[in-house]
């Protein structure tokens, strides 16, 4: 589930996969690769937006992006929802 951070108004953040989802062995790259990524917020609203990826397993990618208020946050998505820029 998302994490409150204090910016992004609860119902709009997107919702991140849990541990048991995206799995356990994460590769964090030197450099944050630009993505295109489909996240859906807790209200079920779909967006693509500009993100980048952070780190990645097998099955998801953590993506660092501006939410729609301008505000930075992150989450987990399946590696599916994700294309490089």
């Amino acid at each position: 589930m998302s994490r409150p951070t204090g910016n992004t108004p609860f119902p709009k953040r997107a919702r991140t996969l849990n541990p048991k989802q995206y799995g356990h062995e994460v590769t964090t790259p030197e450099t944050p690769m630009p993505v295109r990524a489909w996240i859906v917020t807790m209200s079920g609203d779909e967006f693509e937006i500009d993100a980048e990826a952070i780190a990645w397993t097998r099955r998801a990618v953590h993506i660092s992006y501006m939410d729609r208020f301008g505000h930075p946050d992150t989450a987990w998505v399946w590696a599916g929802a994700v294309v490089r820029r």
